[in-house]
């Protein structure tokens, strides 16, 4: 078996005790990875989504807004290493980081596309057709992958729990979004953990990376 190393991952999370993946987490900087196994990132997206300032509530109590972006290069390093080493990224749909680094944005519908000038590709995928609870639509960059994956293309309606309608109503919910219910707080793990069965398709693809297709960053 390969073995495929999974960054910017949480301890004790989809990735834990797994044959043949060597797990990077929050104690063990990811940023610092070597080689010399093709790899699965999944760095923070916090800075790079739409919320990237803070919550608003934050803002409007402190003043304090963050500055887009600023993840201590994580994801400068995860797109430096799997340009390297070959595999694939994961970030949500509509992450700055895929213009900011000069790629470029596939459709909400799916679909593999050129993703760069250098041989990288990517595509928007729901994780809520392998399993999670919400839709949750999901950029992909893959490098170096041998013959890129068919996945479960489309975009689907949204999914609320039954007990949220009742409670506030279809267009509050809808307002709110689908990750809303579930989680929530310090309590993250529901709304950011992978599905097992898209955490196995990446690690998949990490797999079928090919050394002599690998190129240097």
């Amino acid at each position: 078996m390969k073995t495929v190393a999974a960054l910017y991952v949480q301890a004790g999370g989809s990735y834990a005790n797994l044959p043949g993946v060597e797990m990077w987490d929050a104690e063990k900087d990811a940023r610092m990875y070597g080689g010399p196994h093709p790899i699965v990132a999944h760095p923070p997206c916090q800075r790079w989504g739409k919320l990237w300032a803070g919550q608003p509530l934050w803002i409007k109590r402190t003043g304090e807004r963050k500055r887009k972006g600023d993840d201590g290069g994580c994801f400068k390093a995860a797109l430096a290493d799997v340009r390297h080493w070959g595999g694939v990224i994961e970030h949500p749909y509509g992450s700055h980081a895929w213009p900011f680094f000069g790629l470029n944005k596939p459709p909400r519908s799916g679909g593999w596309i050129a993703a760069d000038e250098y041989g990288g590709w990517t595509c928007c995928v729901e994780q809520g057709r392998y399993g999670h609870y919400a839709r949750k639509p999901t950029l992909l960059y893959a490098f170096g992958v041998n013959d890129l994956p068919e996945l479960e293309w489309g975009v689907s309606a949204p999914k609320f729990p039954d007990w949220a309608i009742e409670k506030h109503g279809l267009e509050y919910c809808k307002k709110a979004g689908e990750l809303a219910f579930k989680g929530g707080g310090k309590d993250s793990a529901p709304r950011i953990g992978t599905p097992p069965e898209f955490r196995d398709l990446l690690i998949c693809m990490a797999r079928s990376v090919e050394p002599l297709r690998r190129a240097a960053a």
